[in-house]
């Protein structure tokens, strides 16, 4: 009879110290770069997208690395090699270089973990044209989710681990379903500022008519 494994690791502790010193370093600079003024919305925003880059452009970067010209994750070495090894336990795709996967990596890391930083721009310099790229960056990281799972659950999910406690609900759902929940609470935000202000304009523009 196999052993579930242990729910607490080396490589489970130096991944949760380095999500939560990222965390931090969010919230230390939503503190410095934001106005005092700022809105609870948009330092939740900041504190989040500048959370979601760093993850993007430095542990997501480092699974795009491993999983290029010929390396694989299961055959690297190094700490971020392991927290992906741990994480191809759940999800056997992430170790062997699934081109699907790696092609929605790369999207992310170039595509979303830049757009990250530039709202971010756009946020400190209180640019309402950032809702704009919200949106766009919040139907990326829910179509990168979609497209990552959804193939699995049309073919009866073999390449992941189901029957396991802590690699269903902890590797597999809350790692991804906070890239799911927080991207509809953005975009619902931004669509409210863009309503809101293309109805003051229509108003605006109706009563110069008359």
């Amino acid at each position: 009879m196999s052993t579930a494994p242990p729910i607490f690791t080396a490589t489970s502790a130096y991944s949760l110290a380095f999500v939560a010193t990222v965390g931090l370093a969010a919230h230390i600079a939503a503190k410095v770069l934001l106005p005092k003024n700022a809105t609870w919305q948009d330092r939740f925003t900041f504190v989040w997208l500048a959370f979601d880059g760093i993850i993007h452009y430095t542990l997501e970067a480092s699974f795009v690395y491993y999983s290029m010209f010929g390396r694989q994750v299961n055959t690297s070495s190094g700490p971020m090699a392991q927290m992906w090894k741990e994480y191809a336990l759940a999800d056997f795709r992430w170790g062997v270089s699934d081109p699907t996967v790696v092609s929605l990596e790369l999207l992310t890391v170039f595509g979303v973990g830049t757009m990250c930083f530039y709202v971010l721009k756009q946020l400190v310099q209180g640019d309402p044209a950032r809702h704009y790229w919200i949106i766009v960056l919040s139907t990326s990281e829910i179509y990168g989710g979609w497209m990552t799972f959804c193939p699995e659950w049309l073919t009866g999910s073999p390449n992941l681990e189901t029957g396991n406690f802590l690699y269903l609900w902890v590797y597999l759902f809350f790692m991804n379903v906070i890239w799911v929940v927080i991207p509809f609470w953005l975009m619902y935000d931004s669509y409210g500022h863009i309503a809101k202000s293309l109805r003051i304009a229509q108003a605006t523009a109706k009563a110069k008519k008359n």
